[in-house]
Parts: C-alpha cells; sequence; structure tokens
C-alpha cells in the first residue's frame, strides 16, 4: 500500500519541478529556448499521463475537502488531523458538560416529584424497577 503512494509522491514531486521549470522558462521566454520549451511540456503531458495511469491504484482514497483547504491556506495537511482531534475533544468535553448537568437536574427533579408526588413517584420508580436507588444519583 505504501508503495503506490510512494510512486505517486514521487510523480507528483516530478511534475511540480517540471512546471516550475517550464514557469521559469516562459518567464523569460528567448525564442532559442523554444526546444527546451517543448521538451518540458513533452514530460508534462508525460507526467500526466503517469499520473492518470496512478490514478485507479488511489480511486479508494477519500480525501476530505478540507485537507485542501488547509493546504490553499499554506498550512501542513496533517495538522488537519490534530485540529479535528482537538475539535473533537472540545466537543466531547461539552457534551459531557451537558449530560453531568442533565444528571443533576434529573435528580433533583427526581426529589422535588417525590416531595410533591410521592405516591406516583413511587409507582414511577416501581415501574423502572429502581425501588432501592438512591435520589441523589448525580451527587447531590
Amino acid at each position: 500500500m505504501a508503495d503506490k503512494f510512494d510512486h505517486l509522491e514521487q510523480q507528483l514531486e516530478m511534475f511540480i519541478e517540471n512546471t516550475r521549470h517550464m514557469g521559469i522558462i516562459v518567464e523569460d521566454f528567448q525564442p532559442q529556448g523554444q526546444n527546451v520549451l517543448n521538451q518540458k511540456i513533452n514530460t508534462m503531458v508525460s507526467g500526466m499521463q503517469e499520473l492518470e495511469r496512478l490514478r485507479p491504484h488511489v480511486d479508494d482514497v477519500k480525501i476530505p475537502l478540507e485537507v485542501f483547504e488547509y493546504i490553499d491556506q499554506g498550512k501542513n495537511p496533517q495538522l488537519y488531523t490534530k485540529d479535528c482531534m482537538e475539535k473533537a475533544l472540545a466537543k466531547n468535553e461539552a457534551v459531557k458538560g451537558k449530560i453531568d448537568v442533565l444528571k443533576k437536574f434529573k435528580a433533583m427533579l427526581t426529589v422535588e416529584l417525590s416531595r410533591v408526588f410521592p405516591n406516583e413517584m413511587a409507582k414511577y420508580r416501581a415501574l423502572r424497577g429502581d425501588d432501592d436507588r438512591p435520589l441523589f444519583e448525580a451527587g447531590l
């Protein structure tokens, strides 16, 4: 599996380097450089054909569009994974906090309902099968 990516990476690096060379030639174009420019164009076409030949080997690879945004912004695409993990951890903490608050609310509500509606709450606890459980589950 790593081989297909290594070969693809090599081809992309060569393609980028050829593109850079071609840009230099075109930027300072002189008529006597036409043959060199033609060679670079042919090399670019060959590189594109090679990349097209490699495409089926990596068709199953899915890359989130946000990774390309990182690249466009000049960021290291590996930072995308780190940022996703940090966002997931933050979201996890927020959800955990909400769960804790809801557990406390449930315990407080149960206490109040038991005080106001003792018979109904006894039936409710019996139906739920938690007759023995303390009302202060959330540490109240």
